[in-house]
């Protein structure tokens, strides 16, 4: 069966040099190529005609992980403890979010990811655990070890969820490197998985198109410490040559 070509967005970052960068995480593009996808790196622009050019070599489209979804996004204005944020970012991502909605193509949002989706479908973030849910986990647990393969905690899936029917279980071990969280979730999505504390941590979409988002980042989990979590790239792949 021919790959389907899957787009992955890039971060706007820094060289070790000091000038500018643009890049992807390389685990994202070595997940898609096993679960038998071909990448495609969508570059960020303000022109989102030439962005469209791209969206329409892909079969589906993957959101990575990041710097923080901008709160003007989603009617808010900023908290001190807001991190960095990206606008040029958050209008691509955005923008491709809604071409796949409308278009029904594949979309999987990892970590900031999960957050593009929940607020391109007209949802809202905290913008700080920490300082709004205060009861809450360390949900920076790996950030701060600094290693990304070692699990966090438990993430509690709902029995009918396409996730639990993927990964063949209802509660599976992830990592967890964030400060932002779901807070309201739009009627086009449905919570399907929470953290032992309650912070939402996956999402699908209601209806027939694919829409899956993860909270936690299974690129860096699959290879040793949690296979099951290929399941998920392997069912996003699936829905893509369908």
């Amino acid at each position: 069966m021919r790959r389907p070509i899957i787009g992955v967005t890039c971060m706007n970052d820094t060289a070790a040099s000091g000038g500018p960068l643009m890049a992807v995480r390389p685990q994202y593009l070595r997940s898609l190529e096993a679960a038998g996808a071909v990448p495609l790196l969508i570059h960020l622009t303000d022109n989102l005609d030439l962005v469209r050019i791209l969206y329409e070599q892909c079969i589906g489209i993957l959101l990575p992980g990041g710097e923080d979804v901008a709160p003007m996004r989603y009617g808010e204005s900023p908290l001190p403890e807001l991190g960095l944020v990206d606008v040029q970012r958050d209008a691509v991502e955005l923008a491709l979010a809604g071409w796949c909605r409308e278009d029904g193509k594949p979309l999987l949002g990892i970590c900031r990811g999960i957050q593009v989706l929940n607020v391109a479908f007209g949802g809202s973030l905290y913008q700080d655990i920490p300082s709004q849910l205060p009861a809450s986990l360390d949900h920076r647990y790996n950030t701060h070890l600094r290693t990304y393969d070692v699990l966090g905690h438990p993430l509690h899936l709902a029995t009918d969820s396409w996730l639990a029917r993927q990964l063949q279980t209802t509660e599976v071990l992830a990592n967890t490197m964030h400060h932002q969280a779901l807070k309201v979730v739009p009627p086009d999505l449905r919570i399907v998985g929470h953290a032992p504390d309650g912070v939402i941590e996956a999402v699908e979409g209601v209806g027939e198109p694919f829409v899956v988002g993860v909270q936690c980042h299974p690129e860096h989990l699959w290879q040793q410490a949690e296979p099951r979590w290929l399941r998920l790239f392997e069912g996003f792949v699936a829905a893509c040559q369908n």
